[in-house]
């Protein structure tokens, strides 16, 4: 790849940002309008933010860790950058799209590049219905709530909650309850990822959930619909010795 403009955008926290104004100091940079590429520093909760902001652009964005975890990021060097975007190599992200209908009889949409959930707003159990194209797959599930979450997002909330970690490529997507009471045994299922999953709720008046797309929220929720979001898409940037795809795939391995 050859860059000739990029633009640094940093978290608010001190040491991501007086490593951003280094590196405006070191490098010719442009506005993120007038960017090629997007570089980013922080952790992993601002990458998924930055990925939000420039998804409709699709600018490719190259993070560098600043944070704890930085799965979705490199590591962190002041030399070399432009030599780095150069040689990085590309991966695209498609989102889920979340459609919400709420009790107040209004619809609301947001991407997710990670999970949808479902979460009970009360010391009561969710009760959800759930249909996969329209069939129903589970009458009433008991639970503290429920998500569908992508290949890119299956190492995170979906791995808490003990779902399965999906290797990037494999075009699936994973339906995991989040403390599932009924059925008991019930542990999730794996998703062709074209799949629409519906989730109704049942008593939602008495019972409230709330919608999340990663960071956005829906409060009381009668009914959301989750589908994969062809025409949006983010490309993320990582060194050949970093890649997504190899790290999703030791997560499997880790005791």
């Amino acid at each position: 790849m050859n860059f000739k403009n990029f633009s640094v955008v940093a978290d608010t926290h001190t040491k991501a940002s007086e490593a951003a104004a280094r590196l405006r100091e070191c490098h010719q940079t442009v506005p993120p309008e007038k960017a090629e590429v997007i570089v980013a520093l922080g952790g992993d909760g601002f990458m998924l933010s930055t990925m939000h902001q420039f998804m409709e652009r699709n600018i490719p964005i190259f993070g560098m860790n600043m944070g704890s975890v930085g799965f979705l990021m490199n590591e962190f060097k002041e030399s070399a950058l432009i030599d780095r975007l150069d040689k990085s190599e590309s991966i695209e992200l498609r989102p889920l799209m979340m459609t919400a209908s709420a009790a107040n009889g209004k619809t609301y949409t947001a991407p997710a590049i990670n999970e949808v959930s479902l979460l009970r707003e009360t010391h009561r159990a969710a009760k959800v219905r759930i249909l996969v194209d329209g069939i129903i797959r589970l009458e009433e599930l008991i639970c503290d709530g429920v998500m569908v979450s992508t290949a890119a997002g299956s190492t995170a909330y979906n791995l808490s909650a003990h779902g399965p970690i999906i290797p990037l490529g494999a075009e699936l997507l994973a339906l995991t309850p989040i403390s599932a009471f009924r059925p008991r045994q019930w542990r999730g299922a794996l998703l062709p990822q074209n799949s629409v999953v519906s989730c109704q709720m049942i008593d939602a008046e008495l019972r409230p959930v709330s919608a999340v797309a990663d960071f956005t929220e829906i409060r009381n929720v009668v009914s959301v619909e989750i589908r994969e979001e062809t025409s949006l898409c983010s490309t993320l940037l990582f060194d050949p010795e970093h890649n997504l795809e190899e790290r999703i795939l030791k997560e499997q391995f880790l005791p």
